[in-house]
């Protein structure tokens, strides 16, 4: 199984040294969110020249490292619709230039009315809510087969699409059968003070209901410090990643997984090289 890592818990300097230090710290791959880590790069549409892709692309493939995943996340719901409409065609060119970094799939999140605090407001668990995340995402599927990717979303409690079936609701109104639409899955998202230990029930859900189209899996752990949830490295906490990665390995063998805001990067990858190899 390939492990990535996002660029930007790296830091934020050149696509070069950004992969140099990928590699050595012994990633595979990155979940690439080019304004977030690549120096002097925005990402928006029409930056993305053959001479910047050729760049980036070969910063981190000289240094054995590869770009699977693009990120050009942005909310669907915000209140000011120019980003809104910013956001939609930065997602679209990421799809028309993602195969140019060799990446198979560009990663999202479905929004939420608190707009760029992202947390949970009892709106995002709405019909209208769900009505208008599909609007923004519905031509993606088509964006994505004219190019030969696929678009990927995930869930979170405090999002839009709040639980799996949610998530899976949007996938089947915008893409029947998901052709181009691919899962994240990140567990920890779904989960809150009030259901996280229904957490092995979500993610029995979440790979029934995506089953054969999940791209990966965010790698997550956390402990409850008064009466939060709070991040732990990888194995340490009470997610339970011994009993969900031989899962992971049987039933998703071909699955990514993302090291996204890791406690202790180098414990929590030795933690998972000891199970994934």
């Amino acid at each position: 199984m390939k492990i990535l890592i996002r660029p930007h818990d790296i830091g934020k300097g050149s696509a070069d040294w950004l992969g140099k230090t990928a590699n050595e710290w012994g990633f595979d791959g990155v979940q690439l969110a080019i304004a977030k880590a690549v120096e002097g790069q925005n990402g928006n549409p029409g930056t993305l020249t053959p001479q910047v892709i050729s760049e980036i692309r070969h910063g981190f493939n000289d240094h054995n490292v590869e770009i699977p995943l693009l990120g050009a996340y942005f909310n669907p719901v915000h209140s000011n619709k120019e980003k809104v409409e910013l956001g939609a065609a930065k997602y679209a060119d990421h799809l028309r230039h993602a195969k140019e970094f060799g990446a198979f799939c560009v990663a999202s999140e479905t929004g939420s009315y608190n707009d760029d605090k992202w947390t949970y407001n009892p709106k995002n668990q709405t019909e209208e809510a769900f009505k208008e995340v599909v609007k923004v995402f519905a031509p993606m599927p088509k964006i994505a087969e004219e190019n030969g990717v696929c678009m990927a979303l995930e869930g979170a409690w405090g999002h839009c699409m709040y639980c799996p079936e949610q998530l899976k609701r949007l996938a089947d109104e915008i893409d029947p059968g998901q052709k181009n639409f691919r899962f994240i899955v990140d567990i920890y998202n779904y989960l809150y003070i009030g259901n996280h230990e229904e957490r092995a029930k979500i993610f029995e859900q979440c790979l029934k209901l995506f089953q054969g189209k999940i791209f990966g899996f965010h790698m997550k752990d956390y402990i409850v410090k008064d009466g939060n949830l709070e991040l732990a490295p990888l194995g340490q906490g009470l997610m339970g990643w011994k009993d969900f990665l031989p899962v992971i390995m049987s039933e998703c063998p071909d699955a990514a997984l993302v090291f996204e805001g890791v406690v202790n990067v180098p414990e929590s990858l030795k933690f998972i090289r000891s199970i994934v190899g």
